[in-house]
């Protein structure tokens, strides 16, 4: 392997679905080649301009933050895409950044944090049953990155379904910490994903000579992949705000119920409570003070009272 290490590895493919590690990536050969850098050392924009790169495309190549698309040039297709960050102790939404350089014969792939699609793809070369082109080499690619969101995507819905179920036992206050949570998930992977859709829509629709017939078209099965997954993080975050929704009804229901409850007591204690203040008054010339049946009957009066109360309550049906 050359000795710059901005390479992760080169593979000449053999045409067979095998590949042959090239420990000169540099070299002409007319073999199919795939080179798979990190673009995040300082060697790498060198590397790249050494492999005959325009400065552009190797400024886009190496540049830290970037959203999907494609840019067609006349010596080959720049291809920006995004990935499930499948790392361990990362967040899946903090999605990986993959760039990728389409030459007639060559692909060159550039990341920052490692992207298990890659990973997958390289293990099928491995094995010998990986891609015999370029141009495969590319829809196999994308395919893996969309079979790592598919299982993302797939995760949240098994999670939404959950919630759901849960909403009626669970514990409120936990399941709407996670739904929000889950809502800032889609929303994040959606935000990506869009113009993931359309940066491969755009790359069908010019591949040109750069990408077998069959291949373009799977390239835009990914595409259509894609934009189903889009819609489906739509319908998630629906979903979880009916979920919010709902539950802040229960909630509200739970108070109202709780208020419901203090008003009937306090409507049956207010006439008691005055007739104890009344009769509790501190002047001269109060009836009955100076009768022991007197307590009895105002005890009698107010117990009267709040069943009189009570009872109007339930021929109302307010109780």
């Amino acid at each position: 392997m050359n000795n710059q290490p901005c390479y992760l590895f080169a593979y000449e493919l053999d045409g067979k679905g095998g590949a042959i590690t090239q420990n000169t990536p540099g070299d002409n050969t007319d073999k199919p080649l795939w080179l798979h850098l990190d673009y995040s050392l300082d060697d790498t924009e060198q590397a790249l301009l050494e492999l005959g790169l325009e400065p552009h495309i190797c400024e886009s190549l190496i540049r830290v933050d970037t959203r999907p698309r494609t840019v067609i040039t006349n010596n080959g297709i720049l291809v920006v895409l995004r990935g499930v960050n499948s790392n361990p102790g990362s967040d899946p939404e903090d999605m990986v950044s993959l760039r990728l350089w389409i030459e007639k014969n060559r692909l060159i792939t550039a990341r920052q944090r490692r992207i298990f699609s890659v990973q997958d793809v390289r293990a099928l070369l491995d094995n010998n049953r990986g891609p015999c082109d370029i141009s495969s080499l590319v829809s196999t690619i994308t395919e893996h990155l969309a079979d790592r969101i598919s299982d993302f995507v797939d995760t949240m819905e098994s999670h939404i379904e959950e919630y759901e179920e849960a909403m009626e036992t669970g514990d409120k206050s936990q399941i709407r910490r996670e739904v929000s949570i889950l809502r800032r998930q889609a929303a994040v992977v959606r935000r990506f994903l869009a113009p993931q859709r359309d940066a491969l829509d755009n790359l069908f629709r010019h591949s040109g000579s750069l990408l077998d017939t069959d291949q373009a078209y799977a390239v835009r099965e990914q595409s259509d992949r894609i934009t189903r997954y889009v819609e489906d993080l739509d319908l998630m975050r629906e979903r979880a705000l009916v979920i919010q929704e709902e539950l802040l009804n229960q909630i509200a229901q739970e108070q109202n119920a709780r208020m419901y409850v203090l008003a009937v007591v306090t409507a049956v204690f207010l006439p008691v409570t005055f007739i104890t203040g009344l009769f509790g008054m501190n002047v001269a010339g109060l009836p009955g003070t100076e009768q022991d049946i007197s307590f009895w009957l105002v005890s009698g009066i107010m117990l009267g009272t709040g069943i009189g109360i009570l009872a109007i309550f339930r021929m109302r049906r307010w109780i």
